[in-house]
């Protein structure tokens, strides 16, 4: 059980979408997040690890402060910042950790962090974690990398496309490129669904996964 205002947010954030699902349209960020990711593949061609990097905004990171100063010194110690990772990996396993792969349309099962490093760095809190595939994962076909919040609640922003990245020779054989949807794209390509029925659907397509930044790498067969 989360007994900590921070996992209490994220549990929260969950809570008021659900309530507010008709007005998801409307919905908009609290929290801002610096990111970078880099998918790792093998030699063999097997999607190894994902690396994590997310800087928080400010304002955030001072309530983080605030929740877990316990001897008041203004700074996060080592063992208050070991608390801070530990809330967020038990409070973000339900989202996955924002992260979703899929290859060919399938989605990917990931395991959860080992660890999750934090540390507090002029005035932001910053995370670095890695998660790995649940099983031998072959890079076939086209696959699609995405950090993105189901919830909107908070917003994880690739200032630049090489802040999305690709490493190991696994990957020598594949062509990757970055995605940013921008309005006029997703209205165009989604017309249908993005009705006033499919914002009162719960059960209709991931808004959020149409609006968000992600990395297509496409594979040739080995």
């Amino acid at each position: 059980m989360i007994t900590t205002h921070f996992g209490s947010r994220f549990a929260a954030a969950i809570l008021i979408i659900f309530l507010a699902f008709p007005k998801l349209a409307f919905a908009h960020p609290h929290i801002f997040v610096d990111a970078s990711f880099e998918a790792v593949a093998d030699a063999s061609g097997d999607l190894s690890e994902l690396r994590d990097t997310w800087r928080f905004d400010e304002v955030f990171s001072s309530s983080v402060l605030l929740d877990f100063d316990k001897n008041e010194n203004s700074t996060l110690d080592p063992p208050e910042l070991a608390a801070v990772a530990k809330t967020i990996r038990t409070s973000l396993a339900q989202y996955n950790y924002y992260t979703s792969v899929t290859i060919n349309g399938k989605a990917v099962s990931l395991n959860k962090p080992d660890v999750i490093h934090a540390t507090y760095d002029n005035g932001s809190l910053v995370l670095t974690f890695t998660q790995r595939p649940a099983e031998k994962t072959l890079l076939k076909g086209l696959i699609i990398f995405g950090v993105y919040d189901p919830t909107l609640y908070t917003a994880l922003d690739f200032a630049n496309d090489t802040d999305l990245k690709t490493s190991g020779e696994g990957f020598s054989r594949c062509t990757r490129k970055v995605v940013r949807p921008g309005s006029k794209e997703i209205l165009a390509e989604n017309q249908a669904m993005l009705t006033t029925l499919f914002f009162n659907d719960p059960t209709g397509t991931d808004y959020s996964q149409l609006v968000a930044t992600r990395l297509e790498v496409r594979c040739q067969n080995g």
